[in-house]
């Protein structure tokens, strides 16, 4: 079963989903509403809704009870998109003016804050202690995340594991959280929805590692944004810290700052596309990938399963 099947398969549960969204960040200022709204309509896959959803299919499935769930991970996950274009400065996303953008970074922090109590009070109407156990600490980790990527920018002599424990907490672990809270919405047993997590943090990191990869690799047109952003942000990636193990390209690399020009960058991403660097990383995400689909071999056969396994590829092998 292909990707498009799967969603077009779901495509009444994810609706309801958006309708959830849309009344989340409803609010009496115009200003948060209108803001939150732009995000909400800039789109995106809804990867994690979905993820949430084939979770549920391995407990008692009512979309009514697990959408809730849904809406929450999805409102964390664009709350953190708010903040990390403040932090880096972005003007573009998928295509379109970010929020600080549009208004100034005030307007999107708070934006990114009332998001993120949108979600808490979605969560609300979900009545399990362990899965809000699971979100406070999804939460945590994404916050602390953020703050080492500030701590991270422009540090080059970072290595391969500072970078695997920023992308976990910053990708990863909610991806593995969606897995998970949708099988314990739906009430699945304790072993099910915890090879789910398992299954959902590799995923994640596979996830990031391809997206950092198509930073480099993609066009500005699918990536809604300029090749080569994250380094010219600072933000050291799998395939940079690669490129750095020959001298050349180190040099060159250390260099980069704010401000650093269109073409030095260009020019980076040309020599890095020629060294082994790209290869290394896919290399990495498929190791990952691997281990996901090892683990999801252990979940109850089905066509739920085979769902996973198709969005999993999807993820790891996906072109922009």
């Amino acid at each position: 079963m292909n990707i498009k099947l799967i969603y077009s398969l779901m495509k009444a549960d994810i609706d309801l989903i958006e309708k959830e969204l849309e009344s989340a960040v409803k609010s009496i200022s115009p200003v948060l509403e209108e803001a939150s709204v732009h995000l909400l309509q800039a789109g995106g896959k809804r990867i994690r809704p979905v993820l949430l959803l084939l979770g549920a299919k391995f407990g008692e499935y009512d979309i009514h009870r697990v959408k809730f769930a849904a809406a929450a991970l999805e409102l964390i996950h664009m709350a953190s998109l708010v903040h990390d274009d403040v932090i880096d400065d972005a003007v573009i996303r998928r295509g379109q003016h970010t929020v600080k953008a549009e208004w100034d970074n005030r307007i999107a922090m708070y934006t990114g804050d009332f998001i993120f109590a949108a979600a808490l009070e979605c969560m609300t109407k979900v009545e399990d202690r362990e899965a809000h156990r699971i979100l406070s600490h999804t939460m945590t980790e994404l916050c602390i995340g953020e703050i080492v990527q500030i701590q991270d920018k422009y540090r080059f002599e970072q290595n391969l594991r500072d970078y695997l424990r920023r992308i976990k907490r910053k990708t990863a672990i909610l991806i593995a959280a969606s897995c998970q809270l949708g099988a314990i919405a739906a009430g699945a047993p304790a072993q099910i929805h915890q090879k789910l997590y398992e299954f959902g943090y590799n995923v994640g990191m596979s996830f990031q590692i391809t997206d950092d990869i198509l930073d480099f690799t993609a066009s500005e047109k699918d990536l809604g944004k300029p090749a080569g952003g994250d380094l010219l942000q600072g933000n050291i990636t799998l395939p940079v810290l690669y490129a750095m193990e020959n001298e050349d390209l180190k040099e060159r690399i250390t260099a980069v700052h704010a401000h650093t020009d269109r073409q030095d960058i260009n020019q980076i991403i040309h020599l890095l596309k020629q060294s082994d660097a790209i290869e290394r990383s896919h290399e990495l995400s498929r190791r990952y990938l691997d281990r996901a689909l090892a683990i999801m071999e252990e979940l109850p056969p089905g066509r739920h399963r085979n769902s996973l396994r198709d969005i999993a590829y999807f993820i790891g092998r996906r072109k922009y």
